[in-house]
């Protein structure tokens, strides 16, 4: 079957199959273990695992584990869980830690070929001697180190003799390149941390711009996929791979970022957030990491979709929310068992339905498809509807409860409105109404009304708590220190919701609460209280 490219890094991949340029495709999926994917990351993943399965490929997953002051092993189990969740699987897991002798090796050869020495320069220093965009930088006094003194100081770098940024070793390249990254490079920092991997094995850590393209050519990667901030870095790439003896020359293209906006993805930025107290952690529902979007009800195929549809290109792409929230909404809506739930409750009296008695009436669970199963309901005297349904003095196309109008019950009768009650403060504290026996859904009811809700019988409601989320920062807008401002509105906790009772509620399962959006059990759900998370409102909120 012949294989079609769908983007521009698919068709590099074609064209270096059909020239023999390469005979078989490997990608990697090289996250730092410093943190949890986000939505991001998305995108990375699929063209990573997605380009090797549609190749008949390789991808492994390779943790870039060289920086211990920030990494932990709770982070590569977290990434090992997403990228699963996500819908994709590794051919093997590597760390950058398994290739830290080789990379050694290789650094002692550029030494010997007088192409890396070793520089005292401190790291103030080092910037100021590295120049400007505009102007270029000075050479190092001890870039004419002999050969032999460099062997002997890496050497003793790596035994563990100097203070940690006494020393550094940096490639010797071009201190005049218009590029800042091939203006001689560091190479190998002095390190004295303890490694959640190693612990302390090596005093000194190769730099990401030399591990990452030895550890590709090393595995065998073919397609180096990465994000367009690595453009610039492209040169260093290639030099470290041209220079290091290795017969495999992987390629390195990169590919725009994709964001939503309003979004805040940066670790940084969430840890203060948990740190203050603000957020719960990093899987807080309003966090965008995967895990977050996960407890939030978000499913993985919307985040692929998403990404798909969004096209890959060599521009940043900036989402509306809106975009994003169409595929939430589109795979929740074909999956999401539909349920009756009141939120905001105010008690609805049925005046001249008996007091004693209850009757079944049938709700179907997946209207949304072809066939589905159904369950039923009761119907009695005393209910529950969403507060918003009701006004004492009605606008302009409300077609919901009013005194003298009338509405359908879903699934049940038609009512007319006659009457309320209200407190001291003219709150509505009950309404009351008269049903039609011959209207019963279902029946020859010829009848019409223009609007429809729903409801919930007191004696058969559930009582729950509901989570309701609006974007964690206020947009992208910072205060004096730079910092993003914190939404005090990101979260409303409603405690005295309902939901049917006779169903099963489980945290596999989708729900829409009708006429009002999408939900999954949170986990901080008990056996005796319900947690609710709204993970998106149904398209048009405002019901009329």
């Amino acid at each position: 079957m012949e294989i079609k490219a769908e983007n521009f890094i698919e068709d590099i991949v074609l064209k270096d199959l059909e020239n023999g340029k390469i005979g078989a495709v490997q990608t990697r999926h090289p996250p730092e273990p410093s943190g949890y994917l986000h939505i991001g990351h998305v995108r990375n993943v699929m063209l990573n695992y997605g380009i090797a399965k549609k190749f008949g490929g390789v991808c492994n997953l390779r943790f870039d584990d060289t920086n211990p002051t920030k990494e932990s092993q709770e982070f590569v189990d977290g990434i090992k869980e997403d990228v699963h969740w996500l819908g994709f699987d590794y051919e093997n897991v590597y760390y950058a830690t398994d290739y830290f002798q080789q990379n050694y090796e290789i650094a002692l050869k550029l030494i010997k070929e007088g192409k890396a020495f070793v520089c005292d320069l401190s790291p103030e220093e080092l910037s100021a001697y590295r120049g400007t965009l505009t102007e270029p930088g000075k050479n190092s006094p001890y870039r004419d180190r002999s050969v032999e003194e460099n062997l002997e100081l890496f050497e003793r770098m790596k035994n563990g003799e100097f203070k940690q940024g006494e020393r550094c070793l940096r490639a010797k390249i071009d201190m005049a390149s218009p590029n800042i990254n091939m203006r001689d490079p560091v190479i190998y920092r002095i390190q004295y941390n303890h490694h959640q991997r190693i612990g302390r094995k090596w005093n000194i850590y190769p730099s990401y711009d030399f591990s990452h393209p030895l550890d590709d050519a090393l595995e065998g990667v073919t397609h180096s996929i990465c994000g367009l901030d690595f453009e610039d870095h492209r040169p260093l790439y290639n030099w470290v791979v041209e220079n290091s003896g290795l017969k495999n020359r992987p390629q390195q293209v990169e590919y725009a970022n994709l964001n939503i906006e309003g979004v805040v993805i940066g670790k940084r930025h969430i840890k203060r957030f948990v740190t203050e107290g603000k957020i719960s952690g990093f899987d807080d529902p309003r966090v965008y990491t995967l895990r977050g979007l996960k407890r939030r009800g978000v499913l993985p195929e919307s985040l692929l979709e998403f990404s798909r549809e969004a096209k890959v290109s060599k521009t940043n792409t900036v989402c509306e929310m809106s975009f994003f929230e169409h595929f939430v909404r589109d795979t929740l809506n074909k999956v999401s068992k539909r349920v009756m739930a009141v939120t905001k409750p105010i008690k609805l009296v049925i005046t001249n339905y008996p007091e004693d008695k209850e009757e079944d009436i049938i709700l179907e669970d997946f209207p949304q498809n072809e066939t589905t199963t159904t369950r039923t309901y009761k119907f009695g005297r005393e209910l529950f509807i969403e507060e918003e349904d009701f006004l004492k003095v009605p606008v302009p196309k409300f077609h919901r409860l009013y005194v003298g109008n009338k509405v359908r019950l879903k699934g049940a009768y038609i009512i007319e409105c006659t009457g309320f009650d209200e407190d001291e403060n003219g709150n509505v504290t009950t309404i009351y109404a008269t049903y039609d026996p011959a209207t019963k859904s279902g029946s020859d009811c010829n009848v019409k009304v223009k609007g429809t809700i729903h409801w919930l019988n007191q004696k058969h409601a559930k009582k729950v708590e509901v989570r309701l989320y609006e974007n964690l920062t206020l947009g992208r807008e910072r205060d004096e220190n730079g910092e993003y401002t914190f939404n005090p509105n990101s979260l409303t906790i409603l405690e005295n919701a309902y939901v049917e009772d006779g169903i099963t509620y489980t945290a596999e399962e989708r729900y829409q609460f009708i006429r009002n959006g999408y939900y999954c059990l949170d986990s901080d759900t008990t056996p005796e209280k319900l947690v609710f998370n709204r993970t998106v409102t149904l398209k048009d909120s405002k019901h009329k």
